[in-house]
């Protein structure tokens, strides 16, 4: 059960884009950089990380020690993140594209709302910034001044914190079941991967995606994009009429 409430549910779309933020949306991951610069470091993070993935540490704990190496407050936080996170060099097109065919763009993050904000707010218009849909943990100040902080995860009962494949599943459960495009890069996406209609997987500059080895390891059909242009090449497909099934084939799935 969610500690923390949702957006109202999309009820009349025909299709709904729900993708990652942090190294999917963004250029870098801003979690990732908090950790490497104002905490624990790269070489400890890229442990944790291979404790996730060979399973003896849920996501849940190593996001959470992570996070608490950060003893920097919480808004200097959000400033330092705003003069370093960009977008992927696709994405605003791919937004504004959606906005004005009427689909819906929600961003389903195992960051924390107020940051992904704040960036937002750096790199969007205000009042659009505001309106994009969000479904990510929140943040709790643990002192008046907000220099100690901690996360607080929206499904804590679960391994990944925030399972991604809430934000999907209620979508099944509508009498119109709208077309689900998913796109993510990592571990916290695992949850949502096999849900979605359309999948995107999100290779890094330097040729990594967890998720994309993950989906192989599985056999979960996916498109693998290096920026959100190839995402708006093939969702125009589908909303145009193409078939999913004829993407996923003609991308080797």
């Amino acid at each position: 059960m969610s500690v923390l409430p949702p957006p109202p549910l999309h009820t009349d779309a025909k299709f709904v884009v729900l993708s990652d933020w942090d190294g999917t949306i963004t250029d870098k991951d801003s979690n990732d950089f908090m950790t490497d610069n104002l905490g624990m470091g790269r070489e400890k993070r890229r442990e944790l990380n291979g404790r996730i993935l060979d399973g003896s540490m849920t996501y849940r704990d190593a996001f959470a020690a992570m996070l608490n190496s950060v003893h920097t407050p919480y808004d200097e936080c959000k400033e330092i993140l705003k003069k370093n996170i960009g977008l992927d060099p696709g994405f605003q097109e791919f937004y504004h594209w959606c906005k004005s065919n009427g689909i819906p763009v929600i961003i389903v993050s195992s960051g924390m709302a107020p940051i992904i904000r704040a960036v937002l707010s750096n790199l969007f218009p205000e009042a659009e910034a505001d309106s994009i849909d969000i479904i990510a943990n929140d943040v709790k100040y643990l002192d008046p001044e907000g220099k100690d902080w901690e996360i607080v995860y929206r499904h804590p009962e679960s391994g990944f914190g925030h399972d991604k494949s809430k934000a999907i599943l209620p979508y099944r459960d509508l009498p119109s079941k709208p077309t689900l495009f998913f796109c993510g890069d990592g571990v916290s996406d695992m949850s949502a991967a096999k849900h979605a209609d359309l999948l995107f997987t999100k290779i890094m500059p330097n040729g990594d995606s967890d998720l994309l080895a993950y989906c192989k390891k599985e056999g979960i059909p996916n498109v693998p994009f290096t920026d959100f242009h190839k995402v708006l090449e093939r969702v125009k497909e589908v909303v145009g009429g193409k078939s999913v099934e004829s993407v996923l084939k003609e991308e080797g799935n």
